[in-house]
């Protein structure tokens, strides 16, 4: 259900249920992708989760600008800083608290949106603690379904990383007409360490911060030319399926009083 598509008193009628937040972006995803990349894959999974769970859960439209600082190298990317989007989510996290909303997710498809929307929802939480009832969650479509996404047939790389098979697969799922074939490549780095990965091809232990430009030249990683739409449909059902069973639990977490 669309809360946008309901009045204000029934939109205070409906505050007992889950509110779902989409976070998009608006940035370079290589030579072979659109620059709405991200938000097209997070608009498939919201509409897709919409259709699963019916009037049980609110959706928001997507916010298709992100925090992405990081591909401002890249011309076409249209990128909110940091801070400036942390004090947007909060704002908006605060419009829906004072809407009698108690249940917010954050569905995330952009990497950069994750260390904002992680202070967003930080001190959203922190200014209404008194609120017990109040839960506020972010999770992003390949951590929320890593085992789900690694489990699908065919992928070279289990992780994602950007403009990959992965997303490239769900863009040809989606709008086939969009990807450029012939122009998709990734970087792929070889690099020795227990503990950093700069291609994103295996999870880092440690947090290293470089912009995209500085470790590839096209803007992508990974093995985009192994896409097909065949993945991107398996994909899709296993992101879906996994951010419906965690909607229907989420709906269900008590207030949560010390002890």
């Amino acid at each position: 259900m669309q809360l946008g598509e309901q009045s204000w008193p029934e939109a205070r009628a409906l505050a007992n249920k889950v509110v779902v937040l989409p976070l998009g972006s608006f940035e370079q995803h290589g030579h072979h992708l659109p620059l709405l990349t991200d938000t097209l894959i997070c608009t498939e999974i919201a509409r897709r989760a919409e259709d699963a769970l019916g009037d049980a859960v609110l959706f928001l439209p997507v916010l298709w600008v992100g925090a992405s600082d990081h591909h401002r190298a890249f011309p076409g990317t249209v990128s909110i800083g940091n801070e400036p989007y942390v004090a947007l989510l909060c704002d908006m996290l605060d419009s829906l608290i004072g809407s009698g909303f108690r249940r917010i997710f954050l569905l995330n498809a952009h990497g950069g949106n994750i260390t904002p929307g992680r202070m967003a929802i930080y001190r959203t939480q922190m200014q209404h603690k008194h609120l017990t009832d109040l839960w506020i969650a972010l999770g992003t479509w390949w951590t929320l379904a890593a085992d789900s996404v690694a489990a699908v047939p065919g992928l070279r790389q289990p992780v994602v990383s950007h403009a990959c098979e992965q997303e490239t697969s769900m863009i040809l799922c989606l709008r086939p007409e969009l990807v450029r074939c012939d122009l998709a490549t990734g970087a792929n780095i070889p690099f020795e360490s227990a503990f950093y990965c700069p291609d994103f091809s295996r999870p880092s232990r440690v947090d290293v911060p470089r912009a995209f430009d500085q470790l590839s030249t096209t803007g992508a990683f990974g093995h985009p030319e192994l896409a097909t739409p065949e993945k991107g449909e398996a994909l899709f059902q296993a992101v879906v399926e996994q951010v419906v069973s965690f909607l229907r639990e989420f709906a269900t977490w008590p207030a949560l009083a010390p002890r």
